[in-house]
This record gives structure tokens, C-alpha cells and sequence, in this order.
């Protein structure tokens, strides 16, 4: 199978180790093996259990206990409904893996992770572009979405909250959707890695899983929970849908690790804590981000509803890319360019690391932004 290259991963790949301030990150700053125990009250059962556990394959589906957490996320989802998987990347390759094959059609909203449009493509289906733009609020144009579906629709593929815009579909919104999608069959992903993470109201918001009978929600430890190392992610959907994807997963999984099974349930047992802890950084690093936008009278930006990240745009004559590149080498300030999620002219910004790095990081793409001025960029 030939697929194309991943432009943000290999982004990530190449450049991240080289940052000093470090905007391009997704996950809400990682917790330590001891701040997450710590949250349980120390740890020292937990530890005992870690000590005696012996390291063969893990429960194959995952923990009744893990599935059991992740199924608590959701208003209607029961252990059945719930696979396991290497974090929220394996769970979506492997709902396209079980579900999408040569010939099926295959709508995905971009900007958006690039596995939603890549992925399908390289499995021999026709890819159409929903496009999200600023001037819509990064949110899907119902009325065009209308024009693409029809009888030979497999999947329509979502990200609520959006990767890279922070925008966030209300329930409104998703229903829209669903009742566009159910009129010809079509099952709808939503990668909802970052679902948890709302600015306003209530941390979770509508999951398209409770709202659709063909709907299928991925998720995972990283972004939300802080525990990317864990490399646990999810796919909830109907037992019928599970029972497909099972089937694929035995080829690629087998079983995650023991070890990350087992914490990523402790840290599930603590969510409340877990989520005021991190939803305190982001609100505060927001506000940090957007007096920073206000006072940069060259760039603009739709202000993030939920999630970690926002898309700015930028009003400098150089591509996003040597923008980029020329921020890290210069400044110590890493971003990820617009091109590499196929959206010139934007720079991707991660604000969930401590807040003193982002407001440092975002106080040196200002300094580099004189210099363009200087140089007439």
C-alpha cells in the first residue's frame, strides 16, 4: 500500500528535539509517573500491583476495568462498544482498516490530522475535501457537505475539537451532520482526541457515538489525559462495527501493554482531578495566546473553542515552512508550518506546555516578526 508522506509527523520527526520553546506540542504538559499516582493518593498500592505483574501479553481486548472507564466518557456506550488500541493513531487506522476499500467514497473535513484523508486514498477510495475555512469559523458548511454525500458515501470523517483550528462542532452542529450521513447509510468517524478539553461549559462535549447509530469516536490518553507514553487510545462504536474492527486488530495489536493498560485506568479513576488540573493550564495559556494575537497586528486567528492548539494566520511574504525553519534556527521557538497540514500561509501553535514557555516562545516569534518588518517581508 503506497501512501503519501505524513507532513506534520514528519515535521515533528525532524525538528521538535531541536526546540527550545516548544509551540508545537499537542498534549497538555505531560504528568510524571509519581504526579499521576500522586493523584491516588501516592501510589504505593499501585506501585505493589506493578512490581508483581508479569510481563506476557495483556488482556487481549484491553481490561474490563480500561474499557469500562472509557465507555464512562460516553453517555450510551457500554464495554462491547469499546476496542483498545495503540493510541489514538492506531484507533484510526484501524476504523478505516476494517471499514473502507477500493471504490467506496470517503468525505474528510481539512485542515484537519492528515490519516483522515490520507489513509482512505492509499486504500484505493475516492477522498472529497470538505474544506474548513476562517471565515466559517473552522466548522463544516452543511450546505456543501449536502452536495458531496451520496449512495456510494462508506465514511465521513470529522475532528471535534478540530486539529489545528480549536474549533469545536456543538450538537447542533453534529446532528446536522448525522442526519445528512443517515439518509444514505454512510458511517461517520469523529476523531475526538481532544474532546475533554472545552473552554467553556462542560469538559466533554457531544460525542457523535450517543448521537448516531453508525457513529464511531476515537480517542485517547494523550491529549487530554497528559499521558501520550502510555500509547493507549480507543475506537467506540456499535458491537457490529467492533466486531469488523476486531477482526483487522488482530493482525496489527494483538494486545497493549500491561503496564500502560493498568495506568491508563488509574488516571481514568482520576479524570476530575486529571481535567482541573489541565483545563487551569489551558484556559490560562489561552488568555496568553490571545493578548498575544491582539497585539500582533499582522496575524489573526479563530479564537480556539476547545483543544490545545490554534491555526494563525499570518500577512508576511515568506512560505510556512522557511517561516518556520527560520523561527527555530533564529529563536529557539518551534511551530509547525500551515504546509504541512496543506494550508499555506498559517502556522500551527500548541499552548499547552507550562505557561511561562509559551508566553516566552510567543514573546520570540514577535521579536522575529520586527525583523521581517525590517526586512520587508
Amino acid at each position: 500500500m503506497k501512501i503519501k508522506p505524513f507532513g506534520v509527523e514528519e515535521w515533528m520527526n525532524e525538528y521538535e528535539n531541536e526546540a527550545v520553546y516548544n509551540l508545537g506540542e499537542t498534549c497538555v504538559k505531560s504528568l510524571t509517573v509519581k504526579e499521576l499516582l500522586d493523584f491516588q493518593g501516592g501510589g504505593k498500592e499501585a506501585l505493589e500491583k506493578i512490581y508483581q505483574m508479569q510481563l506476557t501479553y495483556g488482556t487481549i481486548p484491553g481490561t474490563d476495568k480500561l474499557r469500562g472507564e472509557v465507555a464512562s466518557l460516553y453517555k450510551t456506550a457500554e464495554i462491547p462498544n469499546v476496542v483498545i488500541a495503540h493510541g489514538g493513531i492506531g484507533a484510526n487506522h484501524l476504523v478505516f482498516s476494517a471499514l473502507v476499500e477500493p471504490g467506496d467514497e470517503v468525505i474528510s473535513v481539512m485542515p484537519t490530522y492528515q490519516q483522515h484523508y490520507s489513509i482512505p486514498e492509499a486504500l484505493g477510495a475516492k477522498v472529497q475535501i470538505l474544506p474548513l475555512t476562517m471565515e466559517n469559523e473552522f466548522l463544516p458548511n452543511i450546505e456543501e457537505l449536502k452536495k458531496m454525500v451520496n449512495e456510494n458515501t462508506k465514511l465521513i470523517a470529522i475532528n471535534n475539537p478540530n486539529n489545528p483550528s480549536g474549533s469545536l462542532m456543538d450538537k447542533k452542529c453534529l446532528e446536522e451532520i448525522v442526519g445528512i450521513a443517515r439518509e444514505f447509510g454512510a458511517f461517520i468517524l469523529a476523531d475526538e482526541v481532544y474532546r475533554g478539553l472545552s473552554h467553556e461549559g462542560e469538559a466533554f462535549g457531544p460525542s457523535i457515538f450517543d448521537l448516531y447509530e453508525k457513529g464511531i469516536s476515537t480517542g485517547s490518553m494523550s491529549k487530554v489525559f497528559s499521558l501520550a507514553g502510555l500509547r493507549i487510545g480507543w475506537i467506540v462504536a456499535s458491537s457490529e462495527t467492533v466486531k469488523e474492527i476486531n477482526i483487522h486488530r488482530d493482525y496489527n495489536t494483538i494486545s497493549c501493554g500491561k503496564i500502560d493498560d493498568y495506568l491508563a485506568g488509574v488516571a481514568l479513576e482520576q479524570k476530575d482531578r486529571i481535567l482541573e488540573r489541565n483545563r487551569k493550564l489551558i484556559l490560562e495559556n489561552a488568555r496568553i495566546l490571545e493578548n498575544w494575537v491582539n497585539r500582533e497586528t499582522r496575524i489573526s486567528y479563530t479564537k480556539p473553542k476547545a483543544g490545545t492548539t490554534a491555526f494563525i494566520k499570518y500577512d508576511y511574504s515568506i512560505n510556512s515552512r522557511d517561516l518556520a525553519l527560520r523561527l527555530l534556527r533564529d529563536t529557539g521557538a518551534f511551530v509547525v508550518p500551515g504546509e504541512a497540514l496543506q494550508q499555506e500561509g498559517y502556522l500551527r501553535i500548541g499552548y499547552a506546555n507550562d505557561s511561562q514557555s509559551v508566553k516566552e516562545g510567543l514573546d520570540k516569534i514577535s521579536e522575529y516578526f520586527r525583523i521581517l518588518e525590517e526586512e520587508g517581508k
